[in-house]
């Protein structure tokens, strides 16, 4: 293994994913249909995840660990994980945590960053 630093999608800021010695880091992804419910922004997001991870030759299958915001836990997590489950194959959860944040922006309801092998 390659101990280069590979940085994607970078700005200023931040990159929207690193890879290091087989494994990949997202940063916080959040959603840019910011006046949608959970539903609508949690698959915006998990629609942004794949294509950062299919940009680095790996897949949703592949997902270490995954921490997750929510602005209103209470209100939004079970549509939230309906959205979660859908999107991850069997038999491939990850370890994850989930909290409610006030996050950037008012408007985003979900935020997720994640670790997953090459």
């Amino acid at each position: 293994m390659s101990n280069q630093i590979q940085r994607h999608q970078l700005s200023a800021r931040l990159a929207g994913c690193v890879v290091h010695n087989g494994l990949v880091y997202l940063s916080g992804q959040v959603p840019t249909t910011l006046d949608a419910d959970v539903k609508v922004q949690t698959e915006e997001v998990l629609a942004k995840i794949d294509a950062l991870l299919a940009q680095v030759n790996t897949d949703n299958r592949r997902i270490l660990s995954a921490q997750i915001w929510l602005k209103d836990i209470a209100r939004d997590f079970a549509v939230f994980n309906q959205c979660w489950e859908a999107w991850l194959p069997a038999d491939a959860a990850p370890a994850r945590a989930a909290l409610q944040a006030d996050l950037a922006r008012p408007e985003v309801l979900v935020e997720i960053m994640l670790t997953a092998a090459l």
